[in-house]
């Protein structure tokens, strides 16, 4: 892997992201950069797992599905173990959302009768006041 090294500012502007974000991930365990003084130094391995994150998050991933990703990088092996699980967490993803698709459609068929007595109620309410006058 390449030695060049990263800034966090380097980083925000080529991830298009803010140097908030990339702290919070560091934070919360997902990056580990060098110190240099107060300076944070970043390696290649760095930029790959924030990539993972913002892709993970893209996708609806949690972070803690996101650490799990990043803990099985292992670039000398081909990444076998990360792509299988990333692969698993994809269909996994796509079953909720599949779920959601149907949920939604089922709200929208409940919201559209529910819509459809209310408009009926409101007519026959303004039909028998209009008989009254």
């Amino acid at each position: 892997m390449s030695s060049q090294t990263y800034s966090i500012s380097d980083l925000a502007r080529e991830l298009d992201i803010t140097t908030r974000a990339i702290r919070f991930y560091e934070e919360q365990g997902l990056l580990s950069p060098e110190r240099r003084g107060q300076e944070r130094i970043y390696s290649p391995r760095d930029k790959v797992s924030l990539k993972l994150i913002l892709r993970g998050k893209r996708i609806g991933f949690s972070l803690a599905e996101c650490r799990e990703l990043i803990e099985l990088y292992d670039p000398s092996s081909g990444n076998t173990k990360q792509l299988h699980s990333m692969l698993a967490k994809i269909a996994e993803r796509r079953e909720q959302l599949e779920q959601q698709l149907l949920d939604i459609e089922q709200m929208k068929l409940e919201l559209d009768t529910a819509e459809e007595r209310c408009t009926q109620a409101l007519e026959l309410t303004i039909k028998s006041q209009q008989a009254v006058r």
